[in-house]
């Protein structure tokens, strides 16, 4: 019998999965809490169960993703089941940063809600394998694609803010100023990361070169790159790279 917790906010459907599931014979819920920080609690007062049935969407600052993260750091490759009703890139955005491999589930709160449904992804989960509702598949790819477009996805807030007052043309020190840094030298390393996450510490050798193009990157708002000969090429929409005409 799979020894399970329930993270559910919704108190009635947290109640009702408990009584299901564990009419199954299959299951026995060891646990049930609203919020991620209180399944990380959990996990650590506790230990792990066998496997985590978590919503996405939660009451608290952790999002179901954002907690099993937490939770898998301290057991690497947790079983867990995720569900949602919630259609928003920034769950699937996580998703896909959150970079988990295998002992997993992610489908529709609405095509997977019956225990008969849930039993068997449990059981996959607990085994090591994987699996993606088709639908929602179908929206972490297309968030990818268009992230993939947009340069600022591949920076950290604070690099989008050095990026941006890069392209209005101030100097490192003025950047520094604004930001409340003593030491300029901070914003060198931040303007590395930026040249590196777009490509161009390996596309160009000279810093004021990959500074002008990385202005032009936040300008265009599209992921450039340029060949020896200095042509610009951009990701069209089936992610190809084509002449760049602005």
């Amino acid at each position: 019998m799979l020894k399970l917790l329930l993270v559910e906010d919704n108190l009635r459907l947290q109640a009702g999965l408990k009584t299901g599931l564990e009419a199954t014979g299959a299951v026995q819920a060891v646990g049930a809490v609203v919020c991620g920080e209180d399944a990380l609690e959990f996990c650590l007062a506790s230990g792990p169960p066998d496997a985590i049935l978590m919503d996405v969407a939660l009451a608290g600052e952790m999002d179901g993703i954002t907690a099993a993260v937490a939770i898998r750091r301290n057991y690497p490759r947790q079983p867990v089941v995720f569900y949602s009703i919630q259609d928003d890139d920034a769950y699937y955005r996580t998703f896909r940063r959150a970079g988990i491999l295998s002992h997993y589930a992610y489908v529709r709160k609405s095509n997977y809600l019956l225990p008969e449904m849930i039993v068997p992804l449990l059981r996959d989960a607990v085994a090591g394998r994987s699996f993606v509702d088709p639908s929602v598949e179908a929206r972490i790819q297309e968030v990818r694609r268009r992230d993939e477009q947009d340069p600022m996805s591949l920076l950290e807030p604070n690099e989008q803010t050095v990026a941006r007052m890069l392209a209005q043309g101030l100097t490192n020190q003025q950047i520094a100023a604004r930001l409340g840094f003593r030491d300029k030298r901070t914003i060198s390393r931040t303007n590395g990361e930026i040249y590196a996450a777009w490509g161009l510490a390996d596309s160009t050798t000279d810093e004021k070169t990959a500074r002008t193009r990385a202005a032009i990157i936040v300008y265009s708002r599209r992921l450039l790159r340029w060949d020896d000969e200095g042509t610009a090429y951009a990701l069209n929409a089936c992610g190809e790279w084509e002449t760049y005409c602005a």
